[in-house]
């Protein structure tokens, strides 16, 4: 059960293991495109279609009719890798349960967003767990860990392609694991727990009041998406990749030389913007963005 590319090297891994995956479920395709008149298919089915394993793509996963499909395939186990919540019906029909992939070392960063809050926290190291599901979201017993760094110059892309790696790894371990009862499940210990809530785009704004190191966090972890944003010049500019500079100036003031160099004053230093998008444009280098844009603004915000 998956739909985004990160799910599909872990499909990848059990079927070049020789796995019998007995089905796949999706997301429904998706109308998107220019003029979202393309009908668009997840990552997940292409690839599963390639394989000629069976699809289901329920928009209702409480379908009576979806739910015989899913019993009378008869799976002993079910993999869940980035995918919605899902009915008890659902993930307690096999024998042996239903294993979830998540992208921390639970029981730190449950919920919807852990590789960005990692970043944007500062962490160094994260990882990923398999689990069995139960009621509570990301709180069943943990199967397997694997972990990993995150470097000081990674941002949440950069990790997600390495977690989607190692993600694949952990699943077919923890199913070889399983087939051979060599792995038992382990409580999660709730004295641990950290909190990865979904990010909207309204808590992207970057607070230039705080130190750089927090601002570059900030940035790192919402890079490439949903991405931290400013305004300047009264327009919304994503900020994609920044690097720390010692230049000193008030909170939010802009400094700029409007040919090479796009850095904003913090509380303590100041960020040197890279990459950068203006609402409504494409993506960019500092230098081409100042190379057809003169900024007028004094400090973000105006």
């Amino acid at each position: 059960m998956g739909t985004p590319e990160f799910a599909v090297p872990s499909l990848r891994a059990l079927v070049t293991a020789g796995y019998n995956v007995v089905g796949v479920i999706t997301a429904t395709d998706k109308f998107g495109g220019r003029g979202k008149g393309k009908l668009i298919e997840s990552p997940i089915k292409r690839y599963a279609v390639s394989q000629n394993i069976h699809v289901l793509q329920p928009a209702n996963l409480k379908n009576t009719d979806f739910i015989e499909k899913l019993t009378s395939l008869k799976a002993d186990l079910q993999v869940v890798v980035a995918f919605r919540m899902l009915p008890e019906v659902v993930w307690n029909m096999p024998e042996m349960g239903t294993l979830n992939l998540h992208g921390s070392l639970l029981p730190k960063y449950r919920g919807a967003a852990p590789i960005n809050w990692a970043i944007i926290n500062g962490d160094t190291e994260t990882g990923v767990t398999t689990f069995l599901l139960k009621h509570e979201i990301d709180t069943g017993d943990i199967l397997l860990q694997h972990k990993m760094p995150i470097l000081h110059d990674d941002t949440a892309g950069d990790v997600h392609d390495r977690m989607m790696v190692l993600g694949a790894k952990t699943i077919l371990d923890t199913v070889r694991g399983l087939e051979n009862h060599t792995i038992t499940s382990t409580a999660q210990d709730n004295a641990l727990t950290s909190k990865a809530p979904k990010i909207f785009h309204e808590t992207c704004a970057i607070d230039f009041n705080q130190p750089v190191e927090v601002v570059y966090n900030f940035v790192r972890g919402l890079s490439p998406y949903p991405a931290a944003w400013m305004q300047m010049d009264g327009k919304s500019h994503k900020v994609l990749t920044a690097k720390i500079s010692s230049d000193n100036g008030r909170p939010g003031q802009i400094l700029t030389d409007n040919k090479n160099t796009l850095t904003i004053a913090c509380a303590q230093g100041a960020l040197q913007i890279t990459r950068l998008q203006q609402e409504g444009k494409r993506r960019m280098s500092v230098v081409d963005f100042l190379n057809g844009y003169h900024i007028v603004s004094k400090e973000v915000g105006s």
